[in-house]
């Protein structure tokens, strides 16, 4: 492997985009990596933590999928029911994946499906008291495994890293 002559203090600090980034400047040096500096960093971050966030929904025999349901009815609040409509578009997935989800989460006593009070014709989702009590535990078992992770930056830090992350969330979604 080539060496990149890591030569300032901040440049010793490298990681994995690091090497790519200056592997791209090597082999493309009119083209601007900045863009790997933060997506890059995102991605690869999200990638590393993906099997730990999934073992622990795995704990609660939940898939990561289903556990989105069920904590969006649980946040939702009392009386923790919504329509599937509701539920597809807070979660941004199809009607179709959905419906599996739901037929999971039924089957595991979590949810139940009801017709709705304000229109016999229409349906809604319920959080049985199993589904509340899972999707707290998975929740809190999440962000107690999510701040071990973040414990490693100082406080400041966190605060400075979640106001930029606000500001390019906003900046993509406009």
């Amino acid at each position: 492997m080539r060496d990149f002559g890591w030569e300032t203090p901040r440049e010793r600090l490298r990681d994995a985009v690091d090497l790519r980034r200056a592997q791209w400047a090597h082999e493309l040096p009119d083209l601007d990596t900045e863009p790997m500096a933060v997506l890059g960093r995102i991605w690869r971050i999200a990638n590393m933590l993906a099997p730990g966030i999934e073992a622990t929904f795995k704990a609660f025999e939940l898939e990561r999928g289903e556990f989105d349901v069920i904590s969006t009815m649980r946040r939702s609040g009392p009386p923790y029911r919504l329509t599937p409509t509701e539920l597809y578009t807070m979660l941004m997935i199809s009607s179709g994946g959905l419906t599996h989800r739901l037929d999971r989460l039924e089957k595991a006593g979590l949810v139940r499906r009801e017709a709705s009070e304000a229109d016999g014709r229409s349906r809604v989702v319920a959080l049985t008291e199993k589904g509340i009590e899972t999707a707290e535990r998975a929740f809190r078992a999440d962000m107690a495994q999510e701040a071990e992770t973040l414990s490693r930056l100082p406080p400041e830090d966190r605060i400075a890293l979640a106001d930029l992350l606000r500001k390019l969330t906003l900046a993509v979604e406009d």
